[in-house]
C-alpha cells in the first residue's frame, strides 16, 4: 500500500510555517526570517518514503492585501486550499486565529485539519494548556498539537497524524524530486533571504530577485542575478558605500547557494530599478506571481 497526498500549511505571518516545513523535510527549502511576509510564493516540498509521498505546501502568511503583489500572494494561499488532503494551520502562543475567509473555507471544506500551536519553547505550561483549551472549543473537529518547529518538538507526532489522513495513491512526483520549483527559483530566494537579513525597513519588501543567467560549467556554476528595486534611492542603499553592501550580500548568498547545489559558484549581482513593480501587472507576471 502506497500513500500520497497534499498537505497545505497555512497561518498568519511570522508563526513559523516555513520553519515547520523545513523540519518535516530535513532541508531548508523555504527561506525563514523574523520579518513578516517572507514567503511570497506557494512552495511545494516533497518528502518521499518507500511507501509514501507527502507534498507539503508552504504558503504566504494570511493578510489583508494592500497592493497587487499581496493579492497574488493570497491567491497562492487560496490555490493551496483546492487540492489539500489535510490542512496544517499554524498559530503560536498569544496569536489569535481570526475568523478570516481562509479559515472559514477550511472549516467548510470538511477536509481533515490539525492546528499547531508553535513556539511553545518561548512560553510556559499554563499558557500552553490555556491555548489548547481555547482552540479545542473553537475548532472541535481539529486535532490541536503544541509544537516547537525550531526545536523539533512534537514534529514526529504531527507527521503521524498527517500519515493517518493521507489517501492511498501512487506518487504524484518522481521519487527523486524534492520540490516542484527549479534550482533557479531557490537561488533567487537565497539572495532575497540575505537581503531580508541585511537590510532594514521597507527595502526588503521592495526587492525582487531574478536569475538572469545560470551556466553549469561542470566544476563551477556561473550565476548572474538582477536585484530589482522600486526607486533610485533604494538602488543606492542596496549597493552601499563603494559597493560594500552588495558585496556582503553576494558573499553570504554564494556560500548558501554552494551548499544548496553542492558546487562551486561564481555569483554576479546587479541592481536595477523597476518602478512600482509590486503594483504592475506585467512585472508581476514576469516575476512569476501571475499566470
Amino acid at each position: 500500500m502506497h500513500k500520497s497526498g497534499f498537505v497545505s500549511i497555512v497561518g498568519r505571518p511570522n508563526v513559523g510555517k516555513s520553519t515547520l516545513m523545513n523540519s518535516f523535510l530535513g532541508e531548508n527549502l523555504s527561506i525563514t526570517n523574523p520579518k513578516a511576509q517572507t514567503t511570497r510564493h506557494r512552495i511545494m516540498g516533497i518528502l518521499n518514503g518507500d511507501d509514501y509521498q507527502v507534498v507539503f505546501s508552504d504558503t504566504p502568511g494570511i493578510i489583508n492585501p494592500g497592493y497587487k503583489l499581496q493579492e497574488c500572494m493570497m491567491s497562492f494561499v487560496n490555490s493551496s486550499l483546492e487540492d489539500a488532503d489535510i490542512f496544517v494551520v499554524v498559530t503560536e502562543i498569544g496569536e489569535d486565529i481570526k475568523e478570516e475567509e481562509v479559515i472559514e473555507n477550511i472549516r467548510k471544506s470538511k477536509t481533515p485539519a490539525v492546528l499547531l500551536i508553535n513556539k511553545i519553547d518561548l512560553s510556559n505550561q499554563k499558557e500552553v494548556e490555556l491555548s489548547i483549551k481555547k482552540y479545542s472549543e473553537r475548532f472541535p473537529d481539529w486535532e490541536i498539537i503544541p509544537v516547537s518547529a525550531l526545536a523539533g518538538f512534537n514534529i514526529k507526532k504531527v507527521f503521524d497524524v498527517i500519515m493517518d489522513h493521507l489517501p492511498e495513491s501512487p506518487p504524484y512526483y518522481p521519487k527523486d524530486e524534492i520540490s516542484d520549483k527549479p534550482v533557479r527559483f531557490f537561488v533567487s530566494e537565497i539572495v532575497r533571504e540575505k537581503i531580508l537579513s541585511l537590510y532594514k525597513k521597507e527595502i526588503p519588501y521592495s526587492v525582487e530577485v531574478e536569475v538572469e543567467e545560470y551556466k553549469d560549467k561542470g566544476d563551477i556554476v556561473h550565476i548572474r542575478c538582477i536585484i530589482y528595486v522600486e526607486r533610485e534611492s533604494q538602488k543606492g542603499i542596496i549597493i552601499g558605500h563603494k559597493g560594500s553592501m552588495l558585496k556582503k550580500t553576494g558573499t553570504y548568498a554564494r556560500k548558501d547557494i554552494e551548499s544548496f547545489i553542492d558546487k562551486q559558484v561564481f555569483l554576479e549581482l546587479h541592481v536595477k530599478v523597476s518602478k512600482n513593480w509590486r503594483n504592475t501587472e506585467n512585472q508581476l507576471r514576469k516575476f512569476g506571481y501571475k499566470s
